[in-house]
Parts: structure tokens; sequence; C-alpha cells
């Protein structure tokens, strides 16, 4: 109420207040981006971390590869130096069989001058014993540069005859073949759960993979130790 300065009378005034404004509130709260940055973190923040973990467990993956890849040409060179790392090889070059009415090679003969000069033994292979002395040797020298994991018997020895090497009642001089077998790389960062939260949903990612194979091979040599080996 308010009273009129006129003096004639009284005048009534009604004030009206208006209702809330709740569609104004509904898109100031639409506009409203405090949060925002945490909300994109968290959906970022995994996809980062996968690709991360990413980079470090495949880097320690190419790293072990060229450090097995250095230990398995190492173990070659000093295979063909040493004694067989495989049981059963010939130590030498026996006469193959003569044909009938022929004269046998003279012995010193190269077995390359006929296919009949040298007997051909055919090929030893062995996995690695570290009770063999050779074995024992390599390992000791490339255990160090192999997978986490690995052990002699994941190296393979192979000795392959080859008429192009040694001569009839020498010293056997085979191809030496120095592999790796069965090796497995071990991821270390939980790259299976970053995917399911980055989102993945097909095939999980698996905690190792197979290790590739590799392979080295050269031909013997004889170092004339004598009773050294």
């Amino acid at each position: 109420n308010q009273r009129d300065r006129s003096g004639t009378g009284v005048r009534i005034m009604k004030i009206m207040r208006r209702p809330p404004q709740k569609t104004a509130d509904k898109e100031t709260f639409a506009r409203d981006e405090n949060g925002t940055t945490l909300v994109e973190f968290a959906i970022v923040m995994p996809l980062f971390l996968l690709i991360l973990f990413g980079l470090i467990d495949f880097g320690r993956m190419g790293f072990e590869y060229v450090m097995a890849n250095k230990a398995v040409q190492l173990a070659a060179r000093t295979a063909v130096a040493r004694a067989p790392a495989c049981p059963g090889v010939a130590t030498v070059n026996a006469r193959g069989v003569v044909p009938a009415g022929s004269v046998p090679p003279y012995f010193g003969t190269n077995c390359r001058a006929g296919a009949t000069v040298c007997a051909n033994p055919g090929t030893v292979t062995c996995n690695g014993d570290a009770s063999n002395p050779t074995v024992a040797e390599i390992w000791g020298a490339v255990g160090g540069l192999m997978p986490v994991g690995s052990a002699a018997a994941n190296l393979r020895f192979s000795y392959t005859y080859t008429s192009d090497l040694g001569f009839l009642g020498g010293p056997y001089v085979p191809m030496v073949t120095v592999e790796t077998r069965n090796l497995t790389f071990q991821f270390v960062t939980p790259l299976n759960a970053l995917a399911v939260m980055a989102g993945s949903t097909g095939t999980a990612l698996p905690g190792s993979l197979p290790f590739p194979a590799l392979s080295v091979s050269l031909p013997a040599e004889d170092m004339a130790l004598g009773e050294a080996g």
C-alpha cells in the first residue's frame, strides 16, 4: 500500500512478482564448462597410457631382439672353434662307398673331388646342454644377452656335412648352425587393461609373444688344439 501525497485518498498499488526464469537457468547450466577438463582428461588418459606403455614394451622387444641376434652370432663363432656341442658328431672324414671296380681315393683327396670320396654322416642336432663344456662356455658368454627367462636349452646346435670342406682322412669340418628355440617375450605393462579402458572390444592383447627364431651358420674350423679339443 502507498499513501497518495495529494491527500485525496489512498491508492492501492499491487506489485506482482515474476515467477523464476527456469528456462534461463537451464541455459546457464548448459553453458557452464566447469569440470569439462577433468572429463576430457579421464577420456584421453587411458589412450595416452596405452601408447606410452606400448612404446616401452615394444621398445624392449626390439632391444632384446638385437641383443639375442648378437648372442647367436657370438655363440656360432665360438661353436665352430670348439669341440662339438652335440654327442655323435664325426671327428674324421671317413672314406665313402667305393664303386665296384674303381680305385679307392687316396687319403688327402678333397671331399669335393667326388660324391663318394668322403662319407656323409648326415646332420647331428641337439639342444644346448649346460653339462657340455662347449655349451657351458657359450652360455656363460651369451646368457646375459638373451631374453629374460631363457636358458641354454633354448639354443639349438646342428652339425651338417658339406663336401666343400675337408679332405679324406682329415678332421671332419661340418657346417655349424646355432639357432634360438622356444623363446618368449614377456610384457611388463598392463596393455590389455589399458586397451579395455581406452574402449577396445576386440580380442584381448596377450601377456606374451613368441620370440622370432634367429639362426647363424658358419663353417667349422680345425684349430689344431690337440688334446685341448
